[in-house]
């Protein structure tokens, strides 16, 4: 299980390129998967998905950018941006969501609600 690296400049986890995590991880700060994660992950930060990189299960975070490939659901409490050289397989529920060109999605996308008086 990967766990928060405490060194004085370092703000973010990292799943470096030829590593593998089979499990969950749970992150309480920001995380970049650059390997391979086979397992749920839980972020109370923003996760990055690098070109690299692959998850093969759900993602729950605060923030998420994918450049890599998922294979399962995706839930942002804010904001998701799908690079051009993401590959999507799942489900989407975020509040807001901007898609690059090229951005490949199999799945289904639902608006969260959020309060704010128009």
């Amino acid at each position: 299980m990967a766990r928060d690296i405490l060194s004085p400049g370092l703000t973010h986890n990292s799943l470096t390129v030829d590593t593998t995590v089979i499990g969950n991880i749970s992150a309480s700060s920001d995380i970049r998967i650059d390997g391979i994660l086979e397992g749920n992950l839980d972020c109370r930060g923003k996760v990055i998905i690098g070109e690299k990189g692959k998850v093969t299960g759900n993602i729950n975070a605060v923030n998420a950018e994918i450049m890599g490939a998922v294979k399962g659901n995706i839930k942002v409490e804010e904001k998701l941006v799908l690079k051009s050289t993401s590959l999507l397989e799942g489900d989407i529920e975020v509040s807001t969501l901007a898609i690059e060109p090229k951005a490949q999605i199999n799945g289904k996308c639902t608006m969260l609600q959020f309060s704010s008086e128009m």
